[in-house]
């Protein structure tokens, strides 16, 4: 495909354990998108090792970005704006990612456009249904965050609840570790939660006292390690496809009914779901039933955008650009950041 005259973002991504560049044009299509993961490498450790990540995507991201320039038959010069991730993620990962787009911002004179990690997921949406437009209400679901946001334009937000300590994600992610799950730990717990039933254990059910609309997962998170470990003082045998199982519906239960409350509270008829957790099975099917009997216009990404990707990261980039969010060489990346910052 022969770049012409429309709006070309180069996106890069590199918040955790993916790779990623992608270029992007007009904000709704993907003209090419390369991700190269770091799973296999993560995975004998059990999970994300931040200075193995930092250094594997110093290895990996010059050829990703060729390789994105290359699959939509683009050269720098056909590129309007460069677009990174810049904040929430692991801060060397995030620090190859923004240095990396700065440097190559300056060498080629294109404007550098910085992204927040969330708003992308959130952006991963306009790539699968091209009408959706804000405002509406959104689940953010992932290993490090979990909120509900208004979108009331495209970058404007506003956080109704949020995780006060552990995301889903997370939770999920050390339940499938304690139970000696391989990496990526929510992904095989789900999976494996598709054998079992969810009536053998009583885990609790996460809530907040006074904060209807905030998440914590830890108490679930503990609950599940004193599982194992008093099982393993005891002898007993635990039934890991029942355990996945509990969990995987517990984690549902706090936050299909959170989203459902807030969207009633607010008015809102138009939800989404976004964040690598948009991917679970039991979440995509029961919010979609729940949806369902309120009348509620559901959306959530395909399940390929739903992970880590740079073409998200393009999209956002887009109405960043238009509203005048333009970095410069003064960009730092930065491990938190809430997702309505001004």
């Amino acid at each position: 495909m022969e770049c012409g005259g429309l709006m070309l973002i180069l996106g890069i991504e590199s918040s955790c354990d993916e790779t990623a560049a992608a270029v992007v044009e007009n904000g709704r299509k993907i003209v090419s998108s390369v991700v190269a993961t770091q799973i296999e490498k993560h995975k004998i450790f059990g999970g994300v090792v931040p200075e193995i990540a930092s250094r594997m995507h110093t290895e990996a991201i010059c050829a990703v970005t060729k390789q994105a320039l290359s699959d939509a038959n683009c050269k720098m010069s056909d590129i309007d704006a460069i677009a990174v991730t810049y904040a929430p993620g692991l801060i060397g990962a995030l620090l190859v990612g923004v240095n990396y787009a700065k440097g190559l911002s300056l060498s080629s004179g294109v404007p550098l456009v910085p992204v927040h990690h969330l708003r992308s997921h959130i952006a991963a949406n306009y790539l699968s249904y091209e009408n959706l437009k804000p405002p509406f209400l959104c689940l953010v679901v992932s290993g490090g965050n979990t909120l509900i946001t208004e979108v009331k334009d495209y970058t404007d937000f506003k956080i109704l609840g949020r995780t006060r300590d552990d995301a889903a994600g997370e939770a999920l992610d050390k339940a499938a570790r304690t139970l000696g799950l391989d990496y990526p730990g929510g992904v095989n717990l789900d999976k494996i939660a598709k054998n079992g039933n969810s009536d053998s254990y009583k885990f609790p059910r996460p809530h907040v006292d006074g904060s209807p609309l905030d998440f914590s997962f830890s108490g679930l998170k503990t609950a599940v390690m004193n599982l194992v470990n008093n099982s393993a003082q005891k002898g007993d045998i635990i039934d890991v496809p029942v355990v996945c199982a509990t969990v995987r519906q517990r984690v549902c239960d706090v936050l299909i009914e959170k989203t459902m409350s807030a969207a009633e509270k607010y008015g809102y008829k138009t939800v989404a779901v976004a964040g690598g957790v948009s991917a679970n099975s039991e979440l995509r099917l029961r919010m979609a039933n729940e949806c369902e009997k309120r009348g509620i216009k559901l959306y959530y990404p395909k399940l390929c955008y739903c992970g880590d990707n740079a073409a998200m990261v393009g999209v956002q980039a887009y109405y960043e650009f238009l509203s005048g969010n333009i970095g410069n060489s003064s960009l730092n990346a930065a491990a938190t950041m809430p997702i309505d910052y001004r």
